[in-house]
């Protein structure tokens, strides 16, 4: 089936309550198509400034150096053009194209190409920041976008999104895994296995599978609507990194860490809309303030790789963990170990300049951009009627997954130890650095967990510190879908009920958030997609939320 017909037979049937109509948005302008052979990969633009923004493309050609031209414009046809240049490119950065164009009017729509040989690239559309009064702005969060799991319609509702002006993608753009790890099986029955057909160690494997999910028209269509301003997670390396190493890392068979860091981190730069590091900064220290004229400031967060210490594992302390008072010993001494950083001096230091600076021009609004999740969100008793329904006995495949659950359900332990629940000293230093700033009203915005999230957040001694919105997996599954689709809803609702940070959750459909700012509330829509496994699907809105001001605290209304 085509891309064109699926595409209108899809939307066809949209959700009136999303309010997403066909026209609007140019996906791929008056370019070719993405089976171009000079621009294959499409066009993307990203991290966005006041004067200026980074366009992207790649020239799909042979060994030898290419030269071509880029220009910007202020209509979609690129007949009024504004500004434009020149780009060489080839093998040494795998013959990506990134450009800032600079220069521009504030608060601007803008459209741009590349040209080259005669061929002209999609037609992308992009804006600078708008600097003084703004009264309105639209993100969409999104986050694990596993190829492999199935279809990135949600990105392609994204893109036909009218009330999106950025898209922030919270990390775990790709994934590192071969064909026989996750995903693998799901990739192969639908034709989207992962390439290189390997776990991608070096730099050509991670030149390569950033190529593979560029290729994807569903991402080229999300890519030339809107820009987008991303930061990694894990995937993008390795799963559950951390300064000196990562669990999906075997320096035996697969060399030393930081080279393979150092060859991800490269890959990533070339391969997205980012801008490169400021001087006297290294690829892993991205950190960014993006101020949205006088309504909002958005800081990104690194999480990974410049501060993170050693995660720890739950299966290492199997035989510490029996009783209440092991597990209340093992999250004071273990996981809230002094010392156990998740930032970087560097981005604290940088977290609470941005954060005065916001505070003193007076934005009602401060976002965090942040990887993994910040709740205490800690692990329910399992009832025994849910066991019964699970029908789970010894020998099963998931049985091993049950009693893991039980055991953390009993001790009321957090469900993982990854996130922030598994650094509880650093969220106190966080929640610190936020507080001395005067930024008590956080709206944390999250990625990771294939999971939506609506969450309240307080300090160790209980001040309130903000919310947090969580967005669910393009395409990675909950992690508790094996447990079936109606299990995994019992244990969202008793995960929901068992903790106070959690209002709302929800880890069994695909989709994002879309959150939209105005001066004193904000709205947010849960989007869910209704099928993942196929280019026939429907959007559906999953739940509603608003945000209200309130004496300088956040609250849901």
């Amino acid at each position: 089936m085509s891309y064109r017909i699926s595409r209108r037979r899809a939307l066809a049937g949209l959700s009136a309550g999303l309010a997403l109509p066909l026209a609007g948005c140019t996906l791929g302008g008056a370019g070719k198509t993405s089976s171009d052979t000079r621009f294959a990969h499409g066009v993307a633009s990203g991290d966005p400034d006041h004067d200026s923004v980074v366009l992207w493309t790649r020239v799909s050609t042979g060994a030898k150096a290419v030269s071509g031209e880029w220009l910007l414009a202020s209509d979609a046809d690129c007949r009024e053009v504004i500004k434009r240049g020149k780009f060489t490119t080839g093998a040494d950065r795998d013959f990506t194209v990134k450009v800032l164009a600079d220069g521009l009017a504030s608060g601007q729509r803008y459209y741009y190409r590349f040209d080259c040989d005669g061929e002209s690239s999609p037609v992308g559309r992009t804006m600078s920041l708008p600097e003084g009064h703004l009264d309105k702005l639209g993100f969409a969060l999104a986050s694990c976008s596993n190829y492999p799991f199935g279809y990135f319609n949600a990105y392609e509702i994204i893109a036909l999104d009218p009330d999106v002006d950025v898209v922030l993608h919270l990390g775990d753009y790709l994934y590192e895994y071969g064909p026989d790890g996750y995903g693998g099986e799901t990739g192969e029955q639908l034709g989207r296995a992962h390439q290189p057909p390997r776990e991608i160690v070096s730099l050509s494997d991670y030149r390569q599978r950033h190529a593979q999910y560029k290729a994807d028209l569903q991402s080229q269509a999300m890519h030339a609507a809107h820009p987008l301003i991303a930061i990694w997670d894990d995937h993008e390396s390795a799963n559950n990194p951390w300064q000196d190493g990562a669990e999906n890392h075997q320096p035996d068979t697969e060399g030393d860490w930081q080279t393979r860091r150092r060859v991800s981190l490269q890959a990533y730069y070339e391969w997205m809309p980012v801008r490169e590091p400021g001087v006297g900064m290294g690829r892993d220290q991205r950190w960014q303030h993006f101020r949205f004229g006088d309504l909002a400031s958005l800081v990104i967060l690194e999480t990974r790789h410049s501060g993170r210490a050693e995660q720890i594992e739950y299966a290492d302390y199997r035989e510490q963990l029996k009783t209440s008072e092991d597990a209340q010993r093992f999250m004071r001494e273990i996981l809230g170990a002094p010392g156990r950083n998740m930032l970087s001096s560097e981005m604290e230091s940088f977290l609470g300049e941005s954060l005065r600076e916001s505070v003193t021009a007076g934005r009602p609004w401060r976002l965090i951009g942040n990887q993994i999740p910040m709740a205490r969100t800690h692990m329910p008793p399992i009832p025994q009627d849910l066991v019964e329904q699970l029908d789970i006995e010894p020998g099963h495949p998931l049985y091993e997954e049950l009693t893991s659950v039980q055991a953390r359900g009993a001790l009321d332990l957090p469900l993982y130890t990854d996130p922030w629940d598994g650094y509880p000293w650093a969220r106190e230093k966080f929640y610190a650095t936020c507080s001395e700033a005067g930024a008590e009203d956080l709206l944390v915005l999250t990625g990771d967990s294939h999971s939506f999230w609506q969450n309240q957040l307080f300090t160790g001694e209980g001040k309130p510190m903000g919310l947090e919105l969580g967005t669910t997996g393009i395409t990675s599954p909950g992690d508790f879908i094996n447990f079936g689709v109606e299990g995994a809803r019992r244990m969202d609702q008793l995960v929901a009920q068992h903790n106070r940070e959690v209002i709302w959750t929800e880890g069994v459909t695909h989709g994002y958030v879309r959150l939209v700012l105005t001066r004193d509330e904000a709205s947010v829509d849960f989007v869910g997609v209704d099928n993942i496994l196929g280019r026939e699907y429907r959007p559906f809105a999953v739940r509603h939320a608003g945000i209200q001001r309130r004496d300088g605290h956040l609250s849901y209304s």
